[in-house]
């Protein structure tokens, strides 16, 4: 793909993504807008996906992504779900998978399929504050600073390497939302330099 801007010419590697989400999808459309704006050339996201009824698939809807739900609670066992997740990905051709506020842990054999290509978004200066409670844990702990991170994901929790983080202070007056709201911006923007710098590398 190339891009004429100032009058020079600028090529992108073309890159699909794949997404997969829990909720309101608020990361999602923050990406995908980013996209919209032309601030990341040449990235496509391709699906979305969700382990429930997510609200945050009609982001995906409106731009004519083709969207897919594996309910959790539809399987006997994680492992099952992950078989039949890892089915509904392969649908599509995708270089990364982005998890945009999944609350799940991914199955082995997800992982297993593509290793070095799942990435996430964590609330936290990992390796501090890992799970799921990331912004409440922080601020119960008293820490006067905090973060947000952009890893690579692997079988433990949020204990995959780094690809960029950045630390973000905690405020006297904070509470959990509107600590986690300033965290969100930080980590649309790290996820989206390390969307560039990845697309580089392809």
């Amino acid at each position: 793909m190339t891009l004429v801007a100032d009058g020079e010419a600028h090529s992108f590697k073309p890159m699909k993504l794949a997404v997969l989400i829990s909720g309101t999808g608020s990361n999602l459309e923050a990406l995908l807008s980013a996209i919209d704006r032309g601030e990341l050339p040449g990235v496509e996201v391709v699906a979305v996906g969700a382990d429930r009824e997510a609200e945050g698939l009609q982001h995906a809807s409106i731009r004519d992504i083709p969207t897919f739900t594996v309910p959790f609670r539809g399987y006997s066992s994680r492992t099952h779900w992950g078989e039949a997740l890892l089915e509904a990905l392969r649908a599509s051709e995708f270089d990364y998978l982005i998890l945009s506020g999944l609350m799940r842990l991914l199955p082995k054999q997800v992982l297993d399929a593509y290793p070095n290509r799942i990435i996430n978004t964590h609330p936290a200066y990992l390796p501090e504050f890992p799970g799921a409670h990331a912004v409440r844990d922080a601020l119960a702990a008293g820490v006067t600073e905090t973060g947000a991170s952009v890893i690579e994901v692997a079988p433990g929790v949020d204990d995959g390497p780094i690809l960029a983080r950045e630390r973000i202070p905690v405020l006297a007056s904070d509470t959990e939302e509107a600590l986690h709201g300033r965290i969100k911006i930080v980590e649309r923007r790290l996820l989206l330099q390390v969307l560039k710098d990845l697309q580089e590398k392809l």
